[in-house]
């Protein structure tokens, strides 16, 4: 398997390669899920004017009663930034939700087939893709399964913690020395479990771009692919994360921040928002180009794999005189065409 490094570097060639195409084609077609994104995060921070009717704060409070309910102890400040950011992810999933399934989605393809049609032929002019709408409709699929995915592991993962802090509160194991560590366990075992879903998930897009085959059997393929390789998988999704919360930072201090302050928007700050989209929108490109990339090695590798069994196969066959050699031949493409 390829490392992170060698990953990261392979993709930043490929963008820098079609740097026309994706800064102004693929950019362009994320804007409006960019901006309509980034305005979500205005929501995220209460005014002093109406606090109580924000809506993530509504989730929050109904988060808490629930994990209140359940037994957590939301004293801890795990439940409570997970109480906050639950909120947050949910209020941003509904109001952006069009715009997800339409311009992300299709901004996504546009990548994933420019890719597929530059390998297949590198001498192709730069434009957008004949089969750029067919190939939509599994992303959009894929999308939906991977949905339900996200919050079945978000429910399994409740459930295990609930199981967890109630078999400690029932062998009495709740002393202050295990009240301390068993918030750090339950944050490590659900990032663990999220942040691997979210891999697969974003790799079942990609892998149903490809192939042009979405719904439940692209997050098959995607988790099978996974195995073994969960820990390059995290190192590269970690850094495009990082990426992407940085710019949603930087559009809290330097938009979101100043319009609560003055109560209203300058052309500066305008100006300033739709180029902090922009740069978002050109994020969340790389970052399908880095999943292509990470793709594309996992298959290599699986096909390297499966030609050195099929060979060790032949060759012990061969060694000990077993009825099958001939047609294992025939069955190889490579020993075909060589005849």
């Amino acid at each position: 398997m390829e490392g992170t490094s060698k990953i990261l570097r392979r993709s930043v060639h490929t963008f820098l390669r079609n740097y026309q195409y994706f800064t102004t084609i693929s950019a362009s077609l994320a804007l409006p899920f960019s901006v309509l994104f980034l305005i979500s995060q205005a929501f995220f921070i209460p005014s002093s004017s109406s606090p109580s009717l924000l809506l993530p704060q509504l989730l929050r409070n109904h988060f808490q009663a629930l994990f209140r309910a359940a037994g957590f102890p939301t004293s801890s400040g795990f439940f409570t930034i997970l109480s906050l950011k639950l909120s947050e992810t949910v209020t941003s999933s509904i109001f952006t939700l069009p715009l997800t399934t339409t311009f992300l989605l299709i901004a996504k393809s546009s990548v994933i087939r420019l890719i597929a049609q530059v390998k297949a032929n590198p001498y192709l002019p730069y434009s957008l893709p004949p089969d750029l709408l067919s190939a939509y409709t599994p992303l959009l699929r894929t999308y939906v399964y991977g949905y339900l995915v996200i919050l079945s592991a978000n429910a399994t993962t409740f459930f295990l913690l609930f199981l967890g802090f109630n078999c400690l509160e029932g062998f009495q194991l709740s002393a202050p020395e295990h009240s301390l560590s068993s918030p750090v366990v339950a944050a490590i075992v659900y990032s663990v479990i999220i942040a691997n879903t979210f891999i697969i998930c974003n790799l079942a897009l990609v892998l149903s771009g490809i192939e042009k085959h979405g719904g439940s059997l692209a997050i098959i393929k995607a988790y099978l692919m996974m195995r073994g390789r969960r820990a390059t998988a995290l190192s590269v999704a970690v850094i495009g994360n990082f990426a992407l919360a940085a710019t949603e930072a930087l559009f809290r201090y330097r938009v979101v921040a100043p319009y609560h302050a003055s109560g209203s928007f300058s052309l500066g700050i305008l100006l300033e928002g739709c180029y902090i989209a922009y740069l978002y929108s050109v994020l969340i490109v790389l970052d399908t180009i880095v999943t292509c990339t990470f793709l594309r090695s996992c298959q290599v590798e699986d096909l390297i794999n499966c030609e050195d069994k099929f060979y060790c196969q032949i060759q012990i066959l061969e060694a000990t005189g077993g009825p099958y050699d001939n047609s294992l031949k025939n069955t190889d493409p490579l020993l075909n065409s060589e005849s």
